[in-house]
Formats: structure tokens, sequence, C-alpha cells
């Protein structure tokens, strides 16, 4: 995607589900999340390990999240990434973004054969901060 795409997606976009959300502050998870939330997105943590994080009820699975997920950003494992894609690709999601250090190309290639764009290796924390800035009430 372009510069010019990507900012496009990030104003159109409203809600994430972010795979392998934590609630550890210190967690690159939670304190990506966190920003994103800050800059008016709706957050929704996927992850079978906790209960709640960023006062957000969290999922299982991304086939549990009851509405409709914009992007679907992963912080997991890139053995992992096919399994997500896959939910991810069924429930027609707009974008999937895969964070720095996560990157499958044969996982890409699938959703981008149906028409799902795919961002890997790096951080929505970083292009939003670059296309768009940061809103001045933001934790940051």
């Amino acid at each position: 995607m372009t510069d010019a795409q990507i900012t496009d997606l990030l104003r159109e976009v409203k809600t994430i589900a972010v795979v392998g959300q934590s609630r550890k502050p210190w967690r690159p998870s939670f304190g990506v999340s966190s920003y994103m939330q800050a800059q008016g997105y709706r957050i929704i943590p996927v992850n079978p390990h906790i209960e709640e994080s960023l006062g957000e009820q969290a999922h299982q699975r991304l086939e549990d999240v009851p509405e409709k997920v914009d992007i679907v950003n992963i912080f997991r494992q890139p053995a992992h990434v096919a399994t997500v894609v896959d939910s991810a690709i069924k429930l027609g999601v707009r974008c999937i973004w895969m964070q720095e250090g996560v990157a499958d190309q044969q996982a890409a290639d699938l959703a981008e054969a149906v028409g799902i764009p795919v961002l890997m290796n790096r951080c929505i924390l970083k292009y939003h901060r670059r296309l768009l800035g940061e809103r001045k009430d933001s934790a940051g």
C-alpha cells in the first residue's frame, strides 16, 4: 500500500482487533493499542489469556468478536500468523496489519488474493504518527 492509501485507510476505519493484545503496560501491544485508542480507534483485544485490556473485553479468538472489524493488527509470533490471517479472511476485514517483527509472506499472499491488503513488519503507531500526526490529548 502507498502512503496515500494507508492515510485513507487510517482516516476511514474505526475498529481494530489486536491479536496478541497484552494487559502489561511494558508490552509493545499495550503501548501501540493505547496510542491508537487515544487517537479515537476502538481497540478490541484478542487474547485467550486475558479477560480485558484498555477497558475493553478481550475475546479468545478473532471469530469471537461480535462486531465488524476493520483492521486486524497482529502481535503474534510469525508461526501463528497463518491461522490469524485465515480467520481475518473469513471475517472479510478491510486490512491485515502485521506489527514489526511479524511477517508471513504466504499468508499475506492468500489475503491479498482475495482483495485484503496486508502490511507486514510495520508499526501502525509509527505510520499513524507520520501520516496523520498525533492528537494533542494523546498519551502517546
